[in-house]
């Protein structure tokens, strides 16, 4: 099993948080199968005033390049990608159009 770590940002309003949140409550359930279907085991988010963690653990079948893919091929993904983008801004350094952003371990207590 992997564990990737991802960072994003949300526009700063608090109105706008609100309905992110309200959101991710009652996400719709195309969206957690297709989540599911990709490989993703588990999966949680939190928030620190607009900053956004993803902890996401895959299965060894789990590949970006695989989930991307089926995120394309999926007009539900993309109605929900389109919607998240009035909530969402891009973190310092993410490449023009990039999303979450990768984040590297740099300590782990073992």
């Amino acid at each position: 099993m992997k564990k990737y770590v991802m960072a994003l940002d949300l526009v700063n309003d608090p109105q706008l948080i609100k309905e992110y949140e309200d959101y991710h409550r009652a996400v719709w359930p195309e969206i957690k199968r297709s989540i599911l279907d990709a490989g993703v085991t588990q999966m949680e988010i939190y928030r620190f005033e607009n900053r956004l963690f993803m902890n996401m653990e895959v299965g060894e079948d789990f590949s970006f390049e695989k989930k991307s893919a089926m995120d394309a091929a999926n007009e539900k993904v993309q109605e929900w990608e389109q919607l998240m983008w009035k909530y969402q801004a891009a973190i310092p350094g993410a490449k023009p159009g990039e999303k979450w952003v990768m984040m590297n371990k740099i300590f782990e207590l073992v």
